[in-house]
């Protein structure tokens, strides 16, 4: 049975880690466990539980930042800057359902250790372009800092970036800034219905390449989120420029069928359950025990990445990330996905949802080029020289 260490405090996370490495001991990294599934399982009888650290400490809505601790709920965060009229622009995923958890159970660290970002990242950039500063303690039993409170700083390196998607494996946060943004005053979504799964990445692309500041674009294919296929594409901003932008590409898509326009509490739902993979969560269509692959690559190779796995997929990022939900036997469709991948040009196919034997027998991440993996062990060597921090999450 795994023994649970949960501090309160920054100096009890480096009193745990200074003793977890001078006896080797290997320690799991959680917060509240809602994506504990994500990556492959760590043997460890001991878990650093980050979720006593947790409350917003500084939120200037002037100077659009936050600071928080890591296992502040997001829910929590969420709601204090929609008080203000901001919100988290790379607009985090919900991924708790999606390991059979509830909603609304993620945290700060969770989502910048993941590194989770929603379908507005085609615009406003991943999660790790909005941590502005984290304090840690590495795996050498070491205190830092690095970065700040403010949007432009000049540190040497990059360390909030580096830590944001280590899934726990070089440091445990206890402090988290990120920068905040005006939430949209409205939001618009243009649905097209019918189309394949090409001509549904095309239409995506057309609107993505217009000037008309799309911040969603995503093809749901018929029995995801509706009995007939609809290709989507969302406008987000001040009423009269939405309205206008709407009519523009209304006009622009004609060709492609009859368009029809989401109200905005419609469309904050719909994309909503596109950013929390609600189509195989709970009993959706995983009864029967699908894994779940999040495959990102060129947009126009979207559709064959899709075809070669089989299964269940949509589409987001303008047909860049495919969501695939495939039957969890024999490899869950590795093969053919890394093998589609790999004839596509390259991009990155992330098992994110299967059973523990599964994970632990696959790599669950994609597996890098020799001289980028070579590079990626002198980085935690560096952070984390006994492996004690969440060991093989990342790596077989």
């Amino acid at each position: 049975m795994t023994e649970t260490l949960k501090p309160e405090t920054d100096d009890q996370v480096l009193e745990i880690v200074r003793w977890a490495l001078a006896g080797a001991v290997p320690l799991e990294l959680v917060g509240r466990g809602s994506k504990r599934g994500f990556g492959r399982p760590v043997q460890a009888a001991h878990a650093l539980d980050l979720s006593g650290l947790a409350g917003i400490e500084v939120y200037e809505p002037e100077e659009l930042v936050l600071t928080a601790r890591p296992g502040t709920p997001m829910v929590e965060i969420e709601a204090a800057l929609a008080a203000r009229g901001q919100a988290l622009a790379f607009e985090p995923p919900d991924l708790g359902p999606l390991y059979g958890g509830p909603a609304g159970a993620g945290t700060l660290g969770g989502a910048i250790g993941c590194n989770l970002s929603g379908p507005r990242r085609l615009k406003a950039g991943a999660a790790r372009d909005h941590v502005l500063g984290i304090e840690a303690v590495s795996g050498r039993g070491q205190a830092f800092k690095s970065g700040g409170r403010v949007v432009k700083n000049v540190t040497g390196y990059d360390l909030p970036k580096l830590l944001t998607g280590a899934f726990g494996t070089l440091a445990a946060m206890t402090r988290i800034t990120v920068k905040v943004l005006p939430a949209p005053e409205t939001v618009r979504t243009l649905a097209i219905a019918g189309l394949d799964d090409t001509a549904g990445v095309a239409v995506l692309t057309r609107a993505l390449t217009s000037p008309y500041e799309v911040s969603g674009a995503a093809h749901l294919p018929a029995g995801i989120l509706g009995d007939t296929a609809r290709s989507l594409v969302r406008i987000e901003g001040f009423g009269p420029s939405v309205d206008s932008r709407v009519a523009a590409l209304s006009q622009l898509l004609g060709d492609a069928g009859p368009i029809a326009v989401l109200d905005p509490g419609e469309s904050v739902d719909l994309w909503r359950r596109i950013r929390d993979v609600v189509p195989f969560a709970g009993d959706a269509l995983d009864s029967d025990g699908r894994a779940v692959w999040r495959v990102s690559v060129a947009p126009t190779a979207g559709p064959r990445i899709a075809a070669a796995a089989g299964g269940a997929h949509y589409f987001d990022w303008g047909g860049g990330l495919v969501w695939i939900a495939v039957p969890a036997e024999d490899d869950a469709g590795a093969a053919a996905i890394r093998a589609a991948v790999a004839a596509a040009g390259g991009g990155h196919a992330t098992l994110v949802r299967a059973p523990a034997g599964l994970r632990a027998a696959l790599p669950v991440f994609e597996p890098q080029p020799p001289a980028l993996e070579a590079l990626g062990r002198r980085v935690r060597e560096a952070f984390d020289p006994k492996g004690i921090l969440s060991p093989g999450r990342m790596i077989m």
